[in-house]
């Protein structure tokens, strides 16, 4: 059952309260800010190869200029979404924003591999301090049933877009400036959602909570164990005792964490959230989707430049399928989500993403553009965007409003630390498989890419078997929903 709180018990005045011309502004800056923050995950990926050569990154460690940020960002969220809480949403979403742009500016001018990777972590605790915020001002300030459906409707194709859009504006930037320009491309977007946020942005009423460190603490450093220890095995093997210890240590601390938040009064991660049968498989699915998918933006980025020899460029003009197939995609699913429920559609979607990933195992140093990477990019967009895109309105669309926070920077959190914990597994079946293939350096790095879209595409098939267990022919809220397509 679904329970809608007044805008005066949550401290957010309502559209209808705001006036049409205010809330428009609202709804953009804040979707302005999720977009910022979702496209710089993707967006430097085409500049990688660049960055390497400047900054003398090695082959494995270069998967850490994406995974700094996406796992500081992934392992802080839930903690800046309990911050907000208490110490005011619209606070932690401006002091958030502002952290990112002056990191995102450290970082176009980084000398060395370690100040980037230095500033790609404070761009990471910006983000999950204004991404969390975000979500739970979209869903109170709109707090009206059909306003909020749009919204996170919205928020979910913004999400999903700008995740393929990154490719093809980080390919743009980069032939034509520089890769430095992928960070300071965030700067001018990020003076301006801060200047109308201060401006606009509605004022929220501090909650009563209080900040689990202790959860906060093993979670982040579990996961960042996890994610070394993946990295240390694909540069130095298995078996070594940081690769031991560190995954040992990654696993220890993720089940203290589960411990704490099952016996803390206020926890980051409320486990029940997942007491909901739908809800839990979203959850799932928002965890392996992004594991499965990540593998084809890294791999695919240096097989066009490094075994193709694209420029960065077309490197991004050559992602244009899975963009186009993903936005289309999610404006569909307003019309498709109402009319089949969750099981088929995420199903149909998991399916395709496993024929992509399949299709990319047949790679070889020959393959040219035509016509294998088409159609596995066709598959991948249409794929992500039918797994991923309902996953947000399942999630959101029937939660309590006072746990609007913490379901969404749950949300986030797993998406995040999906993609980071699914990189550094695929880059470690990557290094362990280019090492065993021999023949030439082509031949090796390709050989270990298709290994790692075989293990992508199986971890796609668990987010398939995952899909069969969602429940109900449609989701909470169907009518609402469907209203967002009207």
């Amino acid at each position: 059952m679904s329970t809608t709180l007044s805008p005066d018990a949550v401290g957010v005045r309502p559209e209808s309260k705001l006036g049409r011309a205010r809330s428009g502004i609202v709804l953009a800056t804040l979707l302005t800010c999720q977009l910022m923050i979702v496209l710089d995950i993707t967006v430097m990926n085409v500049a990688l190869p660049r960055i390497q050569s400047d900054l003398h990154f090695s082959a494995t460690g270069l998967s850490w200029v994406m995974n700094s940020y996406s796992l500081v960002f992934g392992g802080l969220l839930l903690l800046g979404g309990r911050a907000g809480d208490l110490f005011g949403r619209r606070t932690l979403f401006l002091t958030g924003a502002t952290l990112f742009t002056l990191a995102s500016l450290a970082g176009g001018l980084a000398p060395t591999a370690g100040w980037l990777i230095a500033a790609r972590i404070v761009q990471g605790i910006g983000g999950a301090m204004a991404a969390p915020s975000t979500l739970a001002l979209l869903t109170t300030t709109f707090s009206e049933p059909k306003a909020r459906m749009r919204v996170l409707a919205l928020f979910s194709g913004m999400s999903s877009a700008g995740f393929a859009i990154g490719l093809i504006v980080g390919g743009l930037l980069t032939e034509w400036l520089s890769w430095r320009s992928v960070l300071f491309i965030n700067v001018p977007f990020g003076l301006a959602v801060v200047i109308l946020a201060l401006r606009y942005l509605p004022r929220a009423e501090r909650q009563p909570a209080h900040l689990d460190l202790p959860g906060a603490i093993t979670a982040t450093s579990g996961v960042a164990a996890l994610v070394y220890g993946f990295i240390s095995a694909a540069s130095d093997g298995w078996g070594t005792p940081t690769t031991d210890i560190s995954l040992s240590l990654g696993v220890a601390l993720i089940a203290a964490f589960l411990v704490i938040e099952s016996r803390t009064a206020q926890p980051l991660l409320p486990l029940r959230l997942f007491a909901d049968r739908n809800r839990a498989a979203a959850y799932t699915n928002m965890f392996l989707a992004p594991m499965a998918g990540m593998s084809m933006f890294f791999f695919l980025t240096q097989f066009l430049q490094d075994v193709l020899g694209l420029s960065a460029l077309a490197t991004g003009f050559a992602f244009l399928p899975t963009a186009v197939l993903m936005f289309t995609m999610i404006r569909l699913i307003p019309r498709l989500l109402p009319r089949f429920g969750p099981k088929p559609v995420t199903m149909v979607g998991a399916a395709a993403m496993v024929s992509g990933l399949v299709l990319l195992t047949q790679l070889t140093a020959d393959s040219g553009y035509f016509p294998l990477l088409f159609a596995a990019m066709v598959l991948m967009g249409f794929g992500l965007g039918l797994t991923v895109s309902p996953l947000n309105v399942i999630i959101m669309s029937n939660v309590e409003p006072h746990e609007a926070g913490a379901a969404g920077g749950a949300m986030q959190t797993l998406q995040q630390t999906g993609a980071a914990l699914g990189l550094a597994i695929l880059v470690t079946v990557f290094g362990t498989a280019a090492r065993g293939a021999g023949g030439s350096p082509q031949h090796a790095l390709v050989g270990g890419m298709t290994t790692a879209f075989a293990a992508a595409a199986a971890i796609a098939s668990l987010a398939f078997v995952v899909a069969t267990t969602f429940r109900g022919t449609r989701p909470a809220r169907a009518v609402a929903v469907a209203a967002v397509a009207e």
